[in-house]
Formats: structure tokens, sequence, C-alpha cells
């Protein structure tokens, strides 16, 4: 069978799913340790995670490329529904009713693999000169950003939307723009910041950095504080955890687990998390320059580094009250099913652009 063929195995990344099987399984640990019931749940997540994984990993990709930008339309129209009929939970309106079942999906999360997906195909259909991108360029591709980043903050998903911002750019000033436009970007951005907090930041967003600037941090963050200081060098014992076991600190699953993985194994389980997570996006960025020719692959692998590294960052600070709480998990780590599915898809596609990277139209035809 053509989708067995031996070359396509010999292609397969097996390095990327080594660096997140431990991220994995350390996360199921914990969280089992807190909620049997919420680690039985997980497995479905695990199940349905690894099915999207191969059947994403299959899909013709690179044949049906010009799919693509009808995606990212798709996504848009999502956006935009979530903002006329979408659901409201907890003062936020970031959900659409699924008709006849009772499902809610959140269109920002959807959307994450295909803007990744969208810059790749847009520097691959219009790489840049040796100058970088010019301002016509830079523009036509920011259109494509700020879109999204727009419907997303409306919502509001500020924290979403700023992270999708920041990959996007991220990845065109990886690939290159002029140097005169980063400079030009630089002096808007620190002359209009004030401008930005005040009249386009809502109430309760303005809230969040006061409490973060404020010398008493938020209930969530002082527990999450306290249980990271008292796991010390090594952690302690399941029974001693009493700030995780007692339920002192608030949503231990999810937005703050990495407090719980402190107080169980201390500073060194911290460092060897954060060690693991820069490997991965570490290796993601040496794809980047490793096929700096094939711009699917590049752009992609950019793209998932820069995603990974900036939800880490923000969780991590945040659980350690160096950023504004802003409901950000921690990839591939926190409790979960969308998010984690995503991350998953994501992978998938991008071990399909590696796999297949010698097929294009799924026919067998070598490059070099």
């Amino acid at each position: 069978m053509n989708f067995f063929d031996k070359r396509i195995i010999s292609h397969f990344n097996f390095e990327i799913i080594l660096f997140i099987l431990p991220l994995i399984f350390l996360s199921h640990h914990l969280i089992g340790e807190i909620s049997p019931m919420l680690a039985q749940k997980q497995i479905l997540y695990f199940t349905i995670a690894f099915m999207a994984f191969v059947f994403v990993f299959f899909l013709p990709i690179r044949k049906f490329i010009g799919f693509i930008p009808i995606l990212y339309w798709i996504g848009i129209i999502l956006l935009f529904a979530v903002l006329v009929v979408g659901t409201t939970k907890l003062g936020a309106t970031r959900w659409l009713q699924v008709p006849l079942i009772h499902l809610t999906i959140q269109p920002s999360e959807l959307f994450k693999p295909i803007f990744i997906l969208m810059m790749a195909y847009l520097v691959h259909k219009n790489p840049p000169s040796k100058e970088g991108y010019n301002l016509k360029e830079f523009s036509y591709l920011s259109f494509y950003i700020l879109l999204p980043f727009l419907l997303i903050a409306k919502e509001p998903d500020l924290g979403t939307a700023l992270v999708l911002l920041l990959v996007g750019y991220g990845i065109l000033f990886i690939v290159g723009i002029n140097i005169r436009i980063v400079l030009s970007i630089t002096l808007i951005l620190a002359v209009s910041s004030p401008l930005i907090y005040t009249y386009l930041i809502k109430d309760y967003q303005k809230k969040r950095i006061h409490d973060f600037i404020a010398e008493k941090p938020s209930y969530h963050v002082q527990q999450s504080i306290i249980a990271i200081g008292s796991g010390g060098l090594l952690g302690k014992d399941i029974k001693e955890a009493t700030q995780t076991q007692l339920k002192f600190l608030p949503i231990a699953t999810s937005d703050f687990i990495f407090a719980y993985l402190v107080e169980r194994y201390g500073f060194v389980g911290s460092f060897a998390l954060i060690g693991l997570y820069l490997l991965l996006i570490s290796y993601l960025l040496i794809l980047t320059f490793y096929f700096k020719q094939d711009f699917l692959i590049s752009v992609f692998s950019t793209g998932v580094g820069l995603l990974i590294f900036l939800d880490m960052s923000i969780n991590i600070l945040m659980v350690i009250g160096f950023a504004p709480v802003v409901g950000l998990p921690l990839p591939m780590f926190s409790y979960g099913g969308s998010s984690f599915i995503n991350f998953i898809v994501i992978f998938a596609i991008l071990e399909n652009l590696l796999a297949f990277r010698f097929k294009a139209g799924y026919e067998y035809t070598k490059k070099f």
C-alpha cells in the first residue's frame, strides 16, 4: 500500500514524538494524583488525539495545498460567527453551540493550526527576497495576521489573540523583513502603547494588569506561590503536598498545574520540565533552518516553536506571579481536551509535511 511506503516511515520524525511523550506521561501522572476521575477522562482525550493524529498525518496536504486559504476563511467565518451568535461563559463570548447536539466548540483554538499553516502557505507562495519583505509585501501578510487578532480580541480573548499576533509576526521576523520596517514598528509600538492601554483595553483587562502590578497578587496566584515555595529543592511526598491535596491551590489540574508539579518535585522537577520544553522548541527551530528551502516545513515549524514557547512562558510567568492571569494552559500538560487535541493535530501536520516532503502529489519524485 502506498500509504505505508517505507520511504514515508523513514522520513517520519520520531525525535519530536520522543520529546512529547514525557510531557504527556508526567501530566497524566500528576492529574491522576489530584483527581483520578479526570485522569480517566484524559485517557479519552488521548485516544481521540491519537486517532486525529493518524487521520491528519495521512491527509494529502501538499497535494491539495490550494485548499489552505479556504480553511483559513472558514476559520475567519467561525470567529465572526462567535461575535454574532456565540455562547457566553464567565463574561466572555468564545464558543459556538453545535446544532442538534449539546456541544460547544471554541473556534479560536481550532484556528491555531490553520493560522500557522496559512502563514506557511503565504510564505511558500511568495518567498522573501535577500533584503526581506518590503512594505507592500509586509502589509499584505499583516492583513492575514491582524484580521484574526481583532476578531479574537473582540470576544474578548486577549491572551489567545496576542499569542497569535506574536506568532504571526515572529514568523515574519525570522523569515526576513526589511530592517527599516522593524525599526518603524518598534517606534510605533513605543509611542502608541499608552493610547492602546487607555482606549483599546477593556476594564477587566486593565484590572488584571493593575492587580498584577499591585503589591498583593490575586488569591489564585498567592496560593500558587505558596505551593511553589513549599516544594523546595526536591519537592514533597504526595501526602505532604497539602496546598493541592487540601484544595488551597485552585485549578491545580489545568491553569496552575505547574505549581503542583513544583510542590511535588521541587526546583529540580520544574527545571526538568522547562528544559524539556526548551529542547522541543530548540529542535523545532533547528528544523526551521535545516529545511530553510522548504517554506512549508520551515515556517510551520517556526510557528509551532513560537506557539509552544509563548504558551509555556506566559503560563509559568502567570503561575509565579510575573504576568497577569490570562487563562492560557501549559501546552500538552494542563488538563483539557481541546487544547491537547489541538497541539497533537498541529504536530500531525508537521509530521505530514516532513514525511511527505519528497512526495509532491503523493507520487514519489526524488529531489536530490
